[in-house]
């Protein structure tokens, strides 16, 4: 994300006041589920793992991998990072300046790019990505689809750039990628609810399609990294 600008400069005030302890001890407790149940399947014990604006590390936390590795301009995330998490205090325009070319098997993206100044970011983040990649590497995207999300992405002071997975395709393959998977609907828009979500009825969810045909309101694309 850009690194300059009043917004980013308070990143860490900007989210302690957008979650609560509860809601974010919740949101954990969810995430190991998505992770056990559902992105499990696309990392390789024996990869190096990349998650980009980790935030507070609900994915790199609950992943099995050799090497595992977080970059944020939040300095909670050195906080949230597990014991064994390789931690990066960077912009995602900087990425490749902080990880090494083409040593990356799988980088995953949470909510990422709608934070972006526009697409011309978009663009120059994803190059960025691409460098850090290894050939035939993969990117994992879970992003707002704005086609589902209509005008509720703007409920987020920092929500800046709206996709919809049509969108996103056309700046992964302009980028060097090709989708391997494409999913317009996956997950709810967002965790922060005043409705309870046990770790119970987001297995169900995970394991039945047509629940996320009816109420999925992210996108999720699986992008290998061409030659």
């Amino acid at each position: 994300m850009q690194a300059t600008g009043k917004l980013y400069d308070g990143l860490e005030k900007l989210y302690a006041n957008r979650w609560t302890g509860r809601e974010r001890a919740a949101k954990s407790r969810l995430w190991k589920v998505l992770c056990d149940s559902f992105l499990s399947r696309y990392v390789s014990r024996d990869a190096t793992v990349l998650d980009l604006a980790a935030g507070y590390c609900d994915f790199i936390n609950n992943v099995e991998a050799a090497r595992r590795v977080a970059i944020d301009l939040n300095p909670e995330m050195l906080c949230a990072a597990a014991p064994g998490v390789e931690t990066h205090l960077a912009s995602l325009e900087r990425l490749d300046e902080v990880i090494e070319p083409e040593s990356v098997d799988l980088a995953f993206a949470s909510n990422i790019f709608e934070h972006l100044r526009g697409p011309d970011a978009l663009l120059e983040v994803l190059e960025s990505i691409r460098n850090v990649l290894r050939e035939g590497g993969r990117l994992i995207v879970l992003q707002p689809n704005i086609r589902w999300v209509g005008v509720a992405f703007w409920d987020f002071v920092d929500h800046t750039l709206p996709l919809t997975e049509k969108g996103m395709i056309e700046a992964l393959e302009v980028s060097g990628f090709e989708v391997v998977e494409c999913r317009s609907r996956f997950l709810p828009y967002n965790m922060k609810s005043r409705k309870t979500y046990s770790e119970a009825l987001a297995r169900l969810y995970l394991a039945l399609p047509p629940a996320q045909w009816l109420l999925g309101k992210q996108m999720f694309l699986v992008a290998r990294r061409l030659g």
